[in-house]
């Protein structure tokens, strides 16, 4: 049980430590959940968002994106591909958009659990309870709501109109609920701190988080962040590394936005901690234009381009794809 000083101590070791928290991080994670990766299909179905957060493409000032709402038949359809192909967990994610009703979404959740065989992930930013009920009620099984960051005032700086209380009590309402609960932060945002990113780990870890994405932070052109150096790979990976020490059971993603930084950022990740893969199968033309940041709406460099190519390529490294939902601990 690392304290929140040790973590930070962690954090801040200098290169000649960072290949021993690697592999202490790889034989944690091999020991707790396993070789197995779970590949799980994100659909990106709308890129409206009312949020006016500092560092998102998607932000509701840009006037540059390109909006658009995929109906729930082209919803259906991506994920029924996505479902023959082998993938057995959907992650339908959005900006924060009203416009797309709840009980929409419900009848889809419903419509995929009923028709398809899959855990269905949620990642739609904060809604009210009643609709989180509502969509639990339909077949959710999880959802994402990352953090971002631990650090009250630098949330509300890069959040605008929006508190870490509030997300916090946001993320309690989901584990009442019965979902199988997301957070995560990002790395390298300004103003960051290691005290501050201690603070992200421990955080996750009082919330028993089930998933935890760790991520570099990576600067818009588009946003009042576009002059802010990227997050650093390194750190980025140190940091995911920790997080595994101290969740040695939750589920980490190495993120697409590793991948960007590095043509085998995802690699290093799964080197470090990370037994999830999340590929991109939101169709074209909409792909495109989910662009919270540069880089991450065009494949990256050496990604397989199909479940197959994946479960070969991650063979290659020794991990197996796993068959199942890739439910959290203890969930059937």
């Amino acid at each position: 049980m690392l304290t929140r000083e040790e973590i930070a101590t962690l954090l801040a070791s200098g290169d000649a430590d960072t290949g021993a928290i690697h592999r202490a991080a790889d034989a944690v994670r091999a020991g707790h959940v396993g070789d197995a990766v779970h590949l799980r299909a994100i659909i990106e179905f709308s890129n409206h968002c009312v949020q006016n957060c500092l560092y998102c493409g998607l932000r509701r000032d840009n006037r540059r994106v390109f909006r658009y709402r995929m109906t729930p038949d082209e919803i259906f359809t991506a994920a029924a591909g996505a479902r023959a192909e082998g993938y057995r967990t959907i992650v339908l994610q959005s900006g924060e958009d009203p416009g797309y009703r709840i009980s929409k979404l419900a009848r889809l959740v419903h419509r995929l659990k009923d028709r398809l065989d899959v855990a269905v992930t949620l990642s739609v930013g904060e809604l009210p309870r009643a609709g989180y009920r509502e969509l639990r009620a339909a077949g959710a099984d999880r959802y994402l709501l990352k953090h971002e960051t631990a650090d009250p005032a630098l949330f509300a700086r890069l959040r605008p109109g929006t508190s870490l209380a509030g997300r916090l009590e946001n993320l309690a309402r989901l584990r009442e609920l019965g979902y199988q609960v997301g957070s995560g932060n990002m790395v390298g945002l300004p103003e960051q701190t290691v005290e501050n990113l201690a603070a992200d780990i421990a955080l996750l870890r009082e919330l028993e988080i089930e998933m935890a994405g760790v991520g570099p932070f990576i600067p818009h052109p588009d946003t009042p962040l576009a002059g802010v150096p990227p997050g650093s790979l390194e750190l980025t990976l140190k940091v995911l590394a920790v997080t595994r020490l101290v969740l040695p059971r939750a589920h980490l993603p190495a993120t697409t936005a590793v991948s960007v930084l590095h043509p085998r950022g995802r690699q290093r990740a799964l080197a470090c901690g990370a037994n999830v893969v999340m590929p991109d199968l939101t169709p074209e033309p909409y792909r495109r234009h989910y662009d919270i940041y540069p880089g991450r709406t065009a494949a990256p460099v050496g990604a397989p381009p199909s479940f197959a190519a994946w479960r070969e390529a991650l063979a290659g490294l020794g991990r197996p794809v796993d068959s199942g939902y890739g439910h959290g601990p203890g969930r059937n």
